[in-house]
Parts: C-alpha cells; sequence; structure tokens
C-alpha cells in the first residue's frame, strides 16, 4: 500500500488573533481546527501526519495529538526555528519565522511520498481531502505536477479585518498560470478591495479562485524549494520580516515552465480564524456540522 503524508502548518504566531490558535477549541469536546482536518484527512486516506511548530508548543502538540493519532497514523513532529538555515547565512538577527516556505523545507528529510500541505487555523472541509487525495493517488512521484485547491474568495474573508490570499490566474485547462499575493484584501459594501504594491486600492471579483495554502505536492518539490530559499537568503538573508511563502515558489517555477499546477474546486466550504472575533462564528458551524452528522459528537 503507497503512503500519502498531511504536512500540517502550525508554527505560526497568531499575532492577529492575540493567541496560539491552532490550539484553540472550537467545539464542545474541546476540539482544534487542526482535530477535524485530522479527521477528514484519515478519512480519505493519510497514512503519515507531520506537524510543523513552534518549540513553545511542541510538547502540548505531542501530548495532545500523540494520543489521539496512536495506532491510526504515523506522526513526525519538526520544530520550526529561524536558525534553521544553511551555515553563511546564520550571522542574523532574525526573530520572525521565515514563513510558509521556510516551515516546509525544514520537514523535508521526513517528507518520502506525495503529500498534502495546509495551514492549522483553516477548516478545509472533508470533500477538499477527498479531492486532493485523488490527486495524489494518480500523480508521479518523479514529476513535478503539483496541485492546488481553490476557494472562492469572498467565501474567505473576514468580518472584522483584512486578510491576505494568494488570487490564481487559470487557463481553459485549469492549469495554474501565475498566483499573486494580494494583501489587506476587506469586504466592503458592494465590492471586495484589496491593497496593491504602491498602496492603491484595487477590486477583485467575489468569484475569484484564490489560495489557502492546500497543496498536494510530489517529493520533487522539496528539491526546489530548497533551491528558491537559498536564492532569497542571498538577497534576504539580513532582513527582519521579510517572508519566504510557499505561493512564490510554486509561481516561480510556473513562470520557469519547471512544474505544472492543477487548480482543483471543491464542494467544501472554508472556515478560518484570523481575528479573535471570527472564532463565534466557527463555533457556531462547527456545532452545525456535528448536529447534521457530519462529524461525530466526538472525534477521537
Amino acid at each position: 500500500m503507497k503512503n500519502y503524508t498531511l504536512v500540517i502548518l502550525a508554527a505560526g504566531m497568531g499575532s492577529r488573533y492575540g493567541g496560539t490558535k491552532q490550539l484553540d477549541a472550537v467545539s464542545e469536546n474541546g476540539e482544534t481546527i487542526m482535530d477535524f482536518s485530522l479527521f477528514d484527512a484519515v478519512k480519505a486516506g493519510f497514512t503519515k501526519i507531520v506537524f510543523i511548530v513552534r518549540k513553545d508548543i511542541l510538547e502540548e502538540v505531542k501530548t495532545d495529538f500523540g494520543v489521539k493519532l496512536k495506532g491510526i497514523v504515523d506522526v513526525e513532529y519538526v520544530v520550526q526555528e529561524t536558525t534553521n538555515v544553511p551555515g553563511r547565512f546564520k550571522d542574523n538577527a532574525r526573530q520572525k519565522p521565515w514563513g510558509t516556505g521556510h516551515a516546509l523545507l525544514v520537514a523535508k528529510d521526513v517528507i518520502k511520498e506525495n503529500f498534502c500541505v495546509i495551514n492549522a487555523d483553516d477548516f478545509y472541509g472533508q470533500d477538499a481531502f477527498e479531492t486532493i487525495m485523488s490527486f495524489l493517488r494518480e500523480a508521479d512521484e518523479k514529476t513535478t505536477n503539483f496541485a492546488m485547491v481553490g476557494y472562492p474568495i469572498y467565501n474567505t474573508l473576514s468580518d472584522n479585518g483584512s486578510v491576505s490570499r494568494g488570487e490564481t490566474f487559470v487557463d481553459e485547462n485549469n492549469k495554474l498560470k501565475q498566483i499573486i499575493e494580494r494583501t489587506s484584501i476587506t469586504k466592503q459594501a458592494d465590492k471586495i478591495a484589496y491593497k496593491t504594491e504602491e498602496g492603491v486600492e484595487a477590486t477583485i471579483s467575489k468569484d475569484t479562485l484564490v489560495s489557502l495554502n492546500f497543496w498536494g505536492f510530489t517529493p520533487l518539490f522539496l528539491d526546489h524549494l530548497e533551491t528558491e530559499f537559498n536564492v532569497f537568503l542571498e538577497e534576504n538573508s539580513q532582513e527582519l520580516k521579510t517572508e519566504f511563502f510557499l505561493p512564490f515558489v510554486v509561481d516561480s517555477l510556473i513562470q520557469n515552465n519547471q512544474a505544472e499546477v492543477e487548480v482543483l474546486s471543491t464542494d467544501a466550504s472554508w472556515m478560518g480564524v484570523t481575528y479573535k472575533e471570527d472564532k463565534d462564528i466557527v463555533v457556531a458551524k462547527v456545532k452545525e456540522l456535528i448536529d447534521q452528522s457530519f462529524y461525530p459528537s466526538k472525534l477521537w
């Protein structure tokens, strides 16, 4: 039987949320968004889980999820630290994590098979995991044919502040042509607006598909990721805040004709907690899903 790995990016600081949102309960039984993603992933057929965490939450994650997942799937824990860089770049004053691309790279040695990457604080839905698993089962491990599950931007915004999303541009065959990070996106009365790099307000269609870091990769992606990170550090090793994001690497590979990325659609509804005020909405929706028997009242 082939193995499939789920990589969970759980090392975020949660600065806008005001705490460690990846460990905050959203159900009456104390389950987190991560619990629901894990439940969906196991049901879809994933056989290994890799948690990428900060050092200060490592033991809590091990204690909690180690018990829940014992005997169900293999589990690995990897710590993302600012010092996880090649030796010639270690002389820096960096305090902030290097970003999602770096987070995945620190797990390179424990990922041996086709894999999916997700954010710990995004609720993606069962259909999304089944959709990406269908792709991973068919994907040749020795190619750079990747996939991304996209969500309509309108359903991924917060009523409590701005968010950042990767806007996708897709050809007639649902292949990703370009992905551009949009920042300061807000839902306004009659439009969705964001700020350009020049600080000018622009609008975006509510049906535009965006990336929420739900990726399907073959192991070859990790080699490209390592190469791109070294290029990034050559220019940014002394920067204190500039981050190395996964979508930047994907887009670079596409523009250089080194990869092909299929954009997959899903019937699942996304939920997330960018701000503390978002939590009540997620809690209510989770309760509704449990009441409608989409999930058992106790996951584990």
